[in-house]
């Protein structure tokens, strides 16, 4: 019984050894190529300034027919 309990501890050991050395690796190796990549990628071009929103066309509070309309016709070719 000790035999088989020493073996799976040792197993674990090297298992989880093997796992934290392949994530630092790969943590240093991801590390390392953005590094690359920030120093020979060309930089991008500069966004241009964001156009302000324009205000959407509201209809006066009393009358809403229109839009009943619109959305009716919205629904109705959804729903088709």
């Amino acid at each position: 019984m000790q035999n088989l309990l020493s073996e799976g501890l040792t197993l674990m050991v090297f298992g989880m050894g093997f796992v934290f050395v392949f994530l630092t690796l790969l943590v240093f190796t991801t590390r390392g190529m953005s590094a690359l990549v920030t120093k020979y990628a060309p930089d991008a071009a500069p966004a241009a300034a964001p156009k302000p929103a324009a205000k959407p066309a509201v209809a006066p509070a009393g009358n809403n027919d229109e839009l009943i309309a619109v959305m009716t016709a919205a629904v109705h070719k959804f729903r088709s």
